[in-house]
């Protein structure tokens, strides 16, 4: 895997000081210090880091939404666009810090963004109205945005091949840790102080970053040339048809999808600039973003992959938190409490992982890490009432042992066949992927449960007629308990209608949420195949 010839122009040939080189004007100079250095271990934990607050800070606001819109004067639907800002402003980055980083250098383009995403939480907790936390959260989505993939690169061009699965599952942590902690940290940190910690957080962890960074990387000038000659059609492109197509995931269910004029406005935009985006970095010599990579049979299956991973994290994280407070009204913090068992369970079988993959095939290990995480899914789709917090802690902990099984081989297959040149261009694509997998995961959630849930409500009030003895006896026995509260016969009468109606779409619900686990539990097994398709890895890069 490596080799850049002294004829070709490679700003990223990071960590190829372990091989002979050729002296040549248009070699470049390596971002970091000796590949496997202590210095190059400290950047790599401070892209680490980096890219955990990042991601924490997607889900942190989650949990503590209602006190936030309460205090920002804002409805249900105009505060879901806290969230929104942040994830559009984020898909935007990441294809754009591949470029940014190759002109700016790792090292200050990472200072720069880690500064302006502290400066842009601290503004965040400064919000007086939801037009100002808007604004707010969109800078620091696009600002938190560049530390995901440049922790991913970091890995790959800092450490040696044979340290790669261990800096692997440490993005495993950054990747599957942060989101499911965020809900519990949030709701923690706004009922014990309020929720403007859930920015001031961000301070100290970003400043001992920016520390971590300029010791542990090379400092390097500005490439000039590479920033002037920039690929502004593919940024505009870029930037117009991945915010729109966020917004149309990420709004669309709310806004009753192609019913609202806005959704089909932007889903026109999108279409129209991502297909301008591919046919423009297509017949560019050097694109903003080499898509190309997707022409290799197993960069793409990596990439099928990491689109179904992202799917499922993601549709777990709303799916858990929407059912416990819908169907049993629990707080924020008791979901924090349910969630925290797809993180932590995690960190136990994550350092064994790279050990693992010195005596197995890392395929197979992704495949059963897809597997254990398809099973999990299956686990929650026999849901009755009955089925609270308790009963689904033993799917969270399938979920969290697979999850180390997957992230650790795939971000290594998905890049053993990648040139040092490519790196950033297959970092990227690998998180905008796994990202828009999350968001098309939530969005077709949504979607199903609202659907589903109807369909099955329509089903029951057919059946009543047939149960109809049933039915009787149900109302006669729950109005004669509403009589013995205090009511009088009307209105206990009508207590016992609602509280049927209740039940049944309790009922209803309960029912679509077991369809949908156990329809991405069924996608999940399509990424078992997907890995399996992988070729097997080369004796050396294995």
């Amino acid at each position: 895997m490596s080799g850049v010839s002294a004829t070709q122009e490679s700003p990223v040939v990071t960590g190829e000081l372990d091989k002979p080189q050729v002296a040549s004007p248009k070699t470049a100079r390596p971002q970091g210090y000796e590949r496997g250095s202590f210095r190059s271990w400290v950047a790599v934990f401070a892209g680490l880091f980096g890219a955990f607050m990042a991601i924490l800070d997607i889900q942190i606001t989650n949990a503590s939404m209602k006190e936030i819109q309460g205090s920002l004067g804002a409805t249900l639907e105009e505060g879901s666009w806290i969230a929104t800002a942040y994830l559009v402003a984020e898909m935007i980055a990441i294809p754009l810090s591949g470029w940014l980083s190759q002109g700016l250098s790792v090292r200050r383009y990472l200072l720069w963004t880690t500064a302006a995403f502290i400066l842009a939480s601290f503004l965040c907790s400064l919000s007086w109205n939801l037009e100002a936390m808007i604004a707010f959260r969109a800078l620091q989505g696009f600002f938190g945005g560049a530390l995901i993939p440049l922790a991913f690169r970091l890995i790959l061009e800092l450490l040696p091949e044979e340290k790669r699965a261990t800096g692997m599952a440490l993005f495993g942590v950054t990747a599957t840790f942060a989101p499911s902690i965020g809900p519990t940290l949030g709701g923690w940190l706004t009922e014990q102080f309020s929720w403007h910690y859930l920015f001031y957080i961000n301070i100290p962890p970003g400043l001992l970053v920016m520390a971590m960074l300029a010791y542990g990387l090379r400092p390097q000038a500005i490439d000039w040339d590479k920033l002037k000659n920039a690929d502004y059609s593919g940024i505009v492109t870029m930037a117009l048809g991945m915010g729109c197509l966020e917004v149309v995931l990420e709004e669309g269910n709310r806004k009753d999808w192609f019913g609202s004029e806005l959704i089909q406005n932007l889903a026109i935009v999108a279409v129209i600039n991502i297909v301008l985006f591919v046919f423009i970095q297509l017949r560019k010599s050097s694109p903003l973003v080499n898509l190309r990579l997707l022409g290799q049979r197993d960069f793409a299956l990596s990439t099928l992959a990491y689109f179904l991973l992202g799917m499922a994290l993601f549709s777990a994280i709303y799916m858990i938190p929407l059912y416990l407070s819908q169907i049993h009204d629990y707080s924020p913090l008791e979901i924090g409490e349910v969630i925290m068992w797809m993180g932590f369970p995690q960190l136990l079988v994550l350092p064994l992982v790279p050990r693992l993959l010195q005596r197995f095939d890392g395929r197979y290990l992704a495949a059963f890490g897809f597997s254990m995480f398809a099973l999990s899914y299956y686990m929650n789709s026999h849901m009755t009432l009955d089925f609270a917090g308790e009963q689904m802690i033993l799917a969270q902990v399938v979920r969290a042992l697979g999850q180390p099984f997957i992230l650790v081989p795939i971000g290594i297959i998905a890049t053993m066949h990648i040139s040092a040149q490519q790196t950033p261009s297959a970092s990227t694509v690998l998180n905008v992927i796994r990202n828009l997998g999350g968001a098309f995961g939530i969005a077709l959630v949504a979607t199903l449960i609202d659907n589903q849930s109807r369909t099955h409500l329509a089903d029951m009030k057919q059946t009543v007629t047939a149960v109809s003895g049933q039915a009787f006896q149900y109302l006669q026995q729950t109005t004669q308990l509403f009589v013995q509260g205090g009511s009088d016969p009307v209105t206990a009468q009508a207590q016992a209608k609602a509280m049927l109606a209740k039940t049944m779409t309790q009922q209803a619900y309960i029912q679509a949420y077991n369809d949908v686990f156990l329809i991405i539990s069924v996608l999940l097994m399509l990424a078992v195949v997907a890995v399996l398709m992988i070729r097997k890895p080369k004796s050396d890069a294995a």
